[in-house]
């Protein structure tokens, strides 16, 4: 008769905490001169600017040398003026004209062109539209100025005599925008096109699915969290989009395409308040993060 016995159970061994210790110690070695790094040129000015944005702090006058905290008293003048106001809903239409529906419209158009074509034909459009956005802003503003000037090459082709930077200063820094940022989606969505599997499509179509139908069930869904990233990307450069526009417009005429961070460039280094400019940048900053905390939500939903 044989007698089987059950094996021993497995002998677990603890972690040392002295070990693991030295393990951490071990990874986060490597990385000490980029966390100082990030918390003295990243974090620091953060922090500081968040701590002036409550005092009256100025670059001349007593207030420069003795500044004092004021609690929300820059708040409380912010939402009351109506220069800011007026500057959130331009910062607001320009972000959706020219970044959510322009730019992200327009590179995705494009991308979609491209597909099927040949190398030429590829190389020559990536290098028109990429050429724009490689240009500074202020070399890009120049040459929209040139265009849409009394004497600019707009009126000329048109025949008229009209002065766009100043009967319509928003649709110009608008469309300025849209044809120097366009290249960032175009090559986004490129690259997420690249994904989208060929025999799928050609499945739709031999099942008589149309090119709408195509791009509205197969293709966007298939892009979905590029269109997301894309929008959030885009979104938050365009938020703080300043030298094409001050080039461009310099905010005029008056305040009729002066955003917010127009504005906040305005107050603190032309009127010296720096605890008011400091305050307008932190309203920016939760505006950003409202808008990243909205997109990555959305990832969030279509991963469930």
């Amino acid at each position: 008769m044989t007698i089987v016995t059950a094996p021993p159970p497995p002998v677990t061994s603890r972690p040392v905490h002295g070990s693991s210790r030295r393990g951490a110690m071990r990874w986060l070695l490597p990385l000490g001169p980029a966390l100082v790094l990030l918390a003295l040129f990243l974090a620091g000015p953060i922090l500081w600017s968040v701590y002036i944005a409550f005092t009256n702090e100025t670059l001349t006058g007593a207030a420069s040398v003795h500044s004092r905290f004021v609690g929300l008293a820059n708040f409380v003048k912010l939402f009351g003026d109506p220069n800011f106001l007026n500057s959130f809903l331009l910062t607001f239409v320009f972000v959706i004209g020219s970044a959510v529906i322009g730019q992200n419209t327009l590179g995705l158009i494009i991308a979609l062109l491209q597909r099927g074509r040949g190398r030429v034909t590829r190389s020559v459009v990536n290098g028109v539209v990429i050429a724009a956005w490689v240009v500074p802003e202020v070399v890009a503003a120049a040459c929209w100025f040139s265009f849409l000037a009394e004497e600019g090459t707009l009126n000329r082709v048109l025949g008229i005599s009209q002065e766009w930077l100043y009967t319509a200063p928003m649709l110009a820094v608008i469309l300025a925008n849209i044809w120097r940022g366009t290249a960032f989606s175009m090559l986004v969505y490129s690259a997420a096109l690249s994904e989208v599997p060929a025999d799928l499509v050609e499945a739709a179509a031999v099942d008589g699915a149309g090119p709408g139908r195509r791009l509205l069930h197969i293709t966007l869904p298939l892009i979905r969290r590029s269109i997301m990233a894309n929008l959030m990307l885009i979104t938050l450069q365009t938020l703080a989009s300043f030298g094409l526009i001050y080039a461009l417009t310099g905010g005029g005429p008056g305040t009729a395409s002066q955003t917010t961070p127009l504005y906040m460039y305005e107050q603190a280094f032309r009127y010296f308040e720096i605890g008011y400019g400091s305050a307008i940048a932190l309203v920016m900053l939760v505006m950003g993060a409202l808008f990243s905390l909205v997109y990555l939500r959305l990832i969030k939903v279509e991963d469930a």
